[in-house]
């Protein structure tokens, strides 16, 4: 077991790293300009371009992925010159970069005057401005430049009495810049270190949404699912002991017709009946809060019940059909024939058995619960994992997309792992080495 589960791990390294290369390069050639979605359809070809560069995006396509898997930090450390940290903002809480100079954080930006201020950063979070010339540096050619981290937490290179232009993105529209960086590096410390960049639809870390939008779709799940396996594997239990009998029709009959009505079909119907005519539940999942989910549970009950409608009938179906072929094997005839009691023949001998091919089918549908919630997050505007992809995908954030899809594939083999594991459990014949 041991050396199956150290093949497991390592697979599952190389698994995840070639579907990151897959992903990123799939995005990378999808054509999809994001500084169109960031400035608007009427932005000029100078302005498309500036942002690019802020945006690191004229870098080479692979030197990008290696910043977006092990970060840009190490790089951009050598340019500067002094360690780059991170440090929570004193209101958000989110990780910031900063430049430690001499035990002092700093961020660096040009004045009116086009001088250098230096950022300092106090102990309690405020700042303070203090003139920075003393950072210009020399190079080869006799040109003051200077590399430090910008007010955005990028890696920035200012050149003294540079009328560099640059277009930044505001609430307000695009503003123009004068004397600005002549080249950045977005800071990041990269997806290994749980740092995969800044969201680029809400400029926000991804590091930061991300875990929130999963563990609402790991709520939604682990409800439905502790809804539906057991219902399901009830139901199909109970028609495959009493194959072609009234009780297994109705079973059989209502299970296909679930597993026949697409997901986003029930979900109309339920918003329809319970949020519309009967007004007993919201039909929107509204979140006003990241614990709104804690504070009204409700919010859960339609969600949970089209996730139950599609997959009662899946798995009760495969539950059942099993569960036939296992009560029509010559032990179980036999045991039955001897006058073993027939609760005992079931719960001792053919349920074990009759749940192995279930167990695959579970196994496989957590994945999906997790992964795969996309219709039904969108239909009931659910702030989980399923709507965040869906919603970054449309944008054509990469950086959102990429760390996103990560998690579902480890999803995806994590519960692979634990389906073979289960098996040993249902059938000692079976052993790994």
């Amino acid at each position: 077991m041991a050396r199956f589960l150290i093949r497991s791990i390592i697979s599952t390294v190389i698994t995840m790293l070639l579907v990151s290369m897959i992903l990123f390069f799939l995005l990378e050639f999808s054509g999809r300009d994001v500084t169109v979605q960031i400035l608007g359809v009427f932005a000029t070809d100078e302005q498309r371009q500036s942002l690019s560069d802020q945006l690191g995006l004229d870098e080479p396509s692979w030197l990008r992925y290696v910043d977006w898997l092990a970060g840009s930090d190490w790089r951009a450390d050598d340019l500067v010159g002094y360690p780059l940290v991170t440090i929570p903002n004193a209101r958000s809480g989110e990780d910031e970069w900063w430049a430690n100079v001499d035990d002092r954080l700093m961020r660096w930006e040009i004045g009116d005057e086009g001088e250098l201020v230096a950022v300092v950063r106090q102990e309690e979070g405020g700042i303070i401005r203090e003139n920075g010339d003393e950072f210009w540096r020399i190079d080869e050619e006799g040109t003051e430049f200077f590399w430090g981290v910008d007010n955005q937490g990028r890696a920035a290179q200012w050149v003294r009495g540079s009328e560099n232009v640059a277009f930044v993105s505001t609430q307000t529209g695009v503003q123009e810049v004068r004397g600005a960086a002549q080249d950045w590096i977005p800071l990041r410390k990269g997806m290994i270190r749980g740092d995969p960049g800044v969201s680029l639809q809400t400029n926000r870390p991804v590091s930061n949404t991300l875990p929130i939008r999963i563990r609402n779709t790991v709520i939604l799940a682990a409800t439905a699912f502790i809804v539906v396996m057991p219902l399901a594997l009830v139901l199909g239990i109970v028609a495959g002991i009493n194959e072609g009998k009234i009780l297994d029709r109705i079973i059989s009959i209502t299970s296909l017709g679930f597993t026949a009505t697409p997901e986003f079909v029930t979900g109309v119907f339920l918003i329809l009946i319970f949020g519309v005519w009967l007004q007993v539940l919201p039909a929107v999942a509204i979140f006003t809060s990241d614990n709104a989910i804690f504070q009204n549970p409700a919010l859960l009950v339609l969600p949970v019940l089209t996730l139950t409608a599609v997959e009662l009938g899946y798995v009760a179906r495969m539950t059942r059909a099993s569960m036939v072929e296992v009560m029509n094997t010559p032990y179980i005839r036999t045991a039955i024939i001897k006058g073993m009691p027939f609760y005992r023949v079931v719960f001792g001998h053919a349920l074990r058995n009759a749940l192995m091919a279930p167990i695959t089918i579970i196994m496989l549908h957590v994945n999906w619960l997790i992964g795969g919630v996309v219709v039904v997050e969108v239909l009931f505007g659910y702030p989980g994992l399923g709507s965040y992809i869906y919603d970054a995908a449309i944008f054509g954030d990469p950086n959102a997309v990429q760390a996103a899809a990560m998690v579902t594939v480890l999803i995806a083999v994590a519960t692979r792992l634990l389906g073979d594991v289960a098996y040993t459990y249902l059938n000692p014949r079976i052993r790994y080495s």
